[in-house]
């Protein structure tokens, strides 16, 4: 530091060796104060992607938005910001992988492409944050009107469909979940603390105080009352042995805890996602609260046919969806169902050895007497019909031995390891014909061919908005907010794509 302060001392001093001319260097003055005309026309080139989002939003039908605008001309009354401005700050934004109102703020007041948008025009906050949530059904509708612009590009064709889920961290820490009798503790001080702010008088605090305090003190009084809400709902779902395991978020109640892709466990949602074959176009997506994709196949395709107006020809899912009512489901609607069965073996291997039961006496080497409806074991004994379990899709007939023929058979410790008092028993699991013809279909080789391009088409809108708009974990609070954020997202990445196939080739060599 030493050094480099002599050096300056020498440079401004003008002292040189003799025989050596001095340089002329330009001196920086960042103490000057400036004044120059700004053409905002020119803050960006002409293919810049900020130019074709607000072209694209322009083309949209955005009278939910003018309706909802309380000002207007020839009444008192200050001007609303353009809900065209509002919505392409956010699409702009979420594509730059930003997702703080305060952020986009700070940038409106420097970035070239946020001054391009606002003409120099400085947003706040609030405004963009408030914008963000305040209009669920016209947020809704938007991403409709973008998929029917993509639509009309031809972008879109409901030929084939690729979907998948994945868990997206909430706002919300582990440590913030609590047991009921804690959030009741809880809720019983927020109501104190929300009668002694309503008894202070403004002598004791200022009104502006007072007032930004209540309104915390009520929102965390809301929060503790929706913990107490979705207790009871995972209550109504549990039995009686797994409820006094059971816990909420006392910042965000509607968040679960979820298994992440590393193994690790966090407050999640679970959000799907389907995905267009041709172009890789987002035509659905949901959150909920489920840990599980099984039950997401139905109400995922109906999202589907609600924004476009048509189901899919085909779905190629994982085999996390691969239940028996889906299978009949998708083949009473028409839909061609594809995806992984997996191998049932492996399955059955492991149910074995956890039970004790070598391979000689594994159900296939039980046989079956049709006149009297019975098994016979490998050890000669007889197994009766006992009772019929049916279910979705299949019935599965239980066989059970005697407890008398059992305990004192030699081969007792390689059939079974029940300590009860009941004989050896066996499933028999009959599936229905479209069960059956589901399976077969699956082992051709054409559809495992379709079945391989799923990793690449399903998973690539998960992998683009983690990784390029970084939404892995959200900024939202709540199931209904959280599915706004994730609208948001989905548009943002839909007109990406629109960007990437239709807008960008023009300027190819620009």
């Amino acid at each position: 530091m030493k050094i480099m302060q002599i050096k300056d001392e020498e440079k401004n001093s003008g002292k040189m060796e003799e025989g050596i001319q001095k340089p002329r260097i330009k001196i920086i003055d960042r103490k000057q104060m400036l004044l120059h005309p700004v053409e905002v026309e020119k803050l960006v080139p002409e293919y810049h992607e900020v130019r074709a989002i607000w072209e694209f939003v322009s083309h949209l039908d955005l009278s939910q938005y003018y309706g909802e605008i309380k000002s207007v001309e020839g009444e008192a009354g200050r001007a609303s910001w353009d809900p065209q401005l509002l919505i392409s700050i956010w699409i702009y934004a979420y594509s730059k992988g930003i997702s703080s109102a305060r952020e986009i703020s700070r940038l409106c007041e420097y970035d070239p492409a946020y001054q391009w948008l606002t003409g120099m025009e400085k947003i706040n906050y609030h405004t963009l944050s408030d914008f963000r949530v305040y209009h669920y059904e016209a947020l809704k509708e938007l991403f409709v009107e973008v998929l029917g612009v993509l639509s009309g590009e031809g972008l879109i064709t409901m030929e084939r469909v690729m979907h998948d889920g994945t868990k997206i961290k909430a706002y919300a820490s582990g440590n913030t979940f609590r047991r009921e009798k804690r959030i009741e503790e809880y809720l019983k001080l927020a109501k104190e603390q929300v009668e002694q702010m309503e008894e202070m008088s403004e002598e004791e605090i200022s009104l502006r105080i007072k007032k930004r305090r209540e309104r915390a003190i009520r929102e965390k009084k809301e929060k503790l009352e929706l913990s107490l809400r979705e207790i009871e709902k995972i209550k109504a779902r549990k039995n009686k042995k797994e409820r006094g395991e059971i816990r909420v978020s006392i910042t965000d109640p509607e968040a679960r805890i979820m298994k992440q892709s590393d193994g690790g466990f966090a407050p999640s949602y679970n959000v799907q996602i389907s995905t267009d074959d041709k172009n890789n176009v987002i035509v659905g997506v949901s959150v909920s609260q489920a840990e599980n994709d099984s039950g997401e196949l139905v109400p995922a395709i109906e999202k589907m046919k609600e924004n476009t107006g048509k189901m899919p020809k085909q779905i190629v899912v994982d085999g996390g969806y691969i239940k028996y009512g889906n299978i009949l489901w998708t083949e009473e609607k028409g839909i061609k169902l594809i995806g992984n069965v997996g191998s049932s073996k492996s399955k059955t291997e492991g149910i074995y050895k956890s039970r004790g039961i070598t391979s000689e006496f594994q159900l296939n080497k039980f046989i079956y007497d049709e006149r009297n409806n019975r098994y016979i074991c490998p050890g000669g004994k007889i197994l009766r019909y006992e009772c019929k379990e049916e279910k979705v899709g299949t019935t599965k007939y239980r066989y059970r031995a005697s407890w008398k023929d059992c305990k004192i058979c030699i081969y007792k410790n390689k059939c079974t390891s029940s300590k009860s008092n009941k004989g050896r028993a066996i499933l028999i699991n009959k599936e229905e014909a479209g069960i059956r013809k589901f399976k077969e279909e699956m082992g051709k080789e054409e559809i495992k061919a379709i079945y391989k391009r799923r990793g690449a088409v399903a998973e690539f809108p998960n992998a683009w908005i983690k990784s390029k708009f970084k939404v892995r974990q959200f900024v939202l609070q709540g199931l209904k907010k959280v599915e706004m954020e994730s609208l948001w997202v989905s548009i943002a990445y839909n007109i990406k794509q629109w960007i990437r196939i239709c807008w960008k080739p023009q300027f190819v060599g620009c």
